[in-house]
Order: C-alpha cells, then sequence, then structure tokens
C-alpha cells in the first residue's frame, strides 16, 4: 500500500545584496566630508560679529550716587571726598564703593583746613566749618599745650582756608597774621609797622612773592624759589620767616641770610 506525500514548495528567501566601497573611494569619501565639515565652521567664525574691545564696560550701567553727592550739583557724580561733603550740590554722602585718589582732594563748600602747629597738644592739619575762629583751630588741635604763650595769638581772628596756625612757646617771637587776615591783632611783635601787604618796605614777602621776586633773596634761586612757592601752596602761608627751613633744601645757613631780607 503506497501513502502519497504532497511537498510543499518551501518560499524563496531573498537576501539583501551588500556593496562594498573599494578603500580608495571611501578614503576619498572620508576626506570630502571633513573638508566640507571645516569649510561650514570657518564660514560660521568669518560671519560671527566681532565685538570691540570696551564695548562691555561702555555698556555697563553708570553707578549711582546720592543725589547731591557731585562736583556740581547734578545727581549721579562720583567726586566728592569727604563724608557728608556738598562740593558745590547739596546735602549728601560720597558715592558708595568710590575710594577717592590723591589727587581729588577738594575742599568741601563751608569747611576751611588750617595746619595747626607750635605749642598744641596734637599739632595736625584740621577740617574746620567756615567761619571758625583761632581759638577753635587751637582746640581741635588738642589745645595749647603748658608752655604755650596764648596771649601773642589773636584766638578770635577767623580762619583762612589753607593758613598755618602757629601757637608759640613762651619766650618765643609772636607770629605774624596772614596778610588779609579778618580781626588780625595790631601790634603784636614784629611786622607791627609794615608796609601795605603785609610785610617791612624793602623786604620781600615770601608768603605772596612771585618767583622772580624770592629769587633776588640770598641763596635763593630758582629751584628753591619753586620749592618755596610749593610749600605754601600746600600747606599754607608761613608763619615766621624760620618756617622756611621747611622747605627741602633751605638749611640755617641760607636762613640766616633771610632773616634780614624775608618777611612774612
Amino acid at each position: 500500500m503506497r501513502r502519497a506525500y504532497t511537498v510543499e514548495p518551501q518560499p524563496t528567501v531573498h537576501h539583501p545584496r551588500r556593496y562594498a566601497l573599494a578603500p580608495r573611494v571611501a578614503i576619498a569619501a572620508g576626506c570630502a566630508l571633513i573638508t566640507l565639515a571645516l569649510a561650514l565652521a570657518a564660514h560660521a567664525v568669518l560671519r560671527a560679529p566681532v565685538t570691540a574691545p570696551g564695548t562691555a564696560l561702555a555698556a555697563a550701567p553708570q553707578g549711582t550716587a546720592s543725589p547731591g553727592g557731585t562736583d556740581g550739583g547734578g545727581p549721579g557724580g562720583t567726586d566728592n571726598v569727604y563724608p557728608g561733603g556738598t562740593d558745590g550740590g547739596g546735602p549728601g554722602g560720597r558715592q558708595a564703593g568710590v575710594s577717592p585718589g590723591p589727587g581729588a582732594q577738594k575742599v568741601p563748600a563751608g569747611e576751611v583746613t588750617v595746619h595747626v602747629t607750635g605749642a598744641v597738644g596734637n599739632p595736625s592739619v584740621q577740617r574746620l566749618p567756615a567761619g571758625s575762629r583761632v581759638a577753635d583751630a587751637v582746640a581741635a588741635a588738642g589745645g595749647a599745650s603748658p608752655e604755650a604763650d596764648t596771649q601773642s595769638l589773636n584766638l578770635a581772628r577767623v580762619l583762612n582756608d589753607g593758613e598755618q596756625v602757629r601757637v608759640p612757646k613762651v619766650g618765643e617771637s609772636p607770629p605774624a597774621a596772614p596778610a588779609g587776615a579778618e580781626g588780625s591783632q595790631t601790634g603784636a611783635g614784629p611786622g607791627a609797622g609794615a608796609a601795605p601787604g603785609g610785610g617791612p618796605a624793602g623786604k620781600v614777602n615770601v608768603n605772596t612773592a612771585e618767583a622772580s621776586a624770592l629769587e633776588t633773596l640770598p641763596g635763593i634761586g630758582p629751584t628753591l624759589a619753586k620749592r618755596i612757592i610749593a610749600y605754601r601752596n600746600e600747606h599754607g602761608p608761613f608763619a615766621t620767616v624760620e618756617d622756611l627751613t621747611d622747605v627741602p633744601g633751605i638749611g640755617p645757613a641760607v636762613l640766616e641770610g633771610l632773616r634780614q631780607e624775608a618777611t612774612t
């Protein structure tokens, strides 16, 4: 007895054909892709906007200051040097975080700066309200010392900005009042018979003379004349001729020749 078997046909499986690039073709294609990428990167860099140096600083907002703390009275300034000063403006302090430099020293309106020296407790530079008297300057510098001769001073004289107040000791020559000082004491020490201008006729006033006049003094040349002017501009007028020794280059020998020719 025979059995019949039916054989079903098997489906044909089609495998995808794989293509392989030759090594030379693959290398060439890779180089082309790298070159294209570099070209695109260079193009993007060249088209990017260039920021000029300092642009970020220029765009930064200006620091704010309290109203009135300006060099001229408007808001937003930065030139107030002394706390609470008003250098030409209304009340207000200095700008927060701003430290003034050495060249920024300015005297606020309503103040005077004087150099108190001699027989006082603390010889120093003092800032006082405008209209203060010599007595106020002496008190601010620690008061007169026990050996001070306050009788030779006009303690009621109004102070001038930039002047030097010297308190003499007993037995010392009293200082002459600055030329043009209000309420100066007459007849107090040398200079009582002075001609107009603060000095005896024929003498050079070292507090007002220009360089050409200072050079006529014995031992004073162009260099020392400039130093004298620079010193009095910085420290105020000389109280006595002896104070000229504070100027660099003027020693006892030069001072001896100046005693008869110079005055304050």
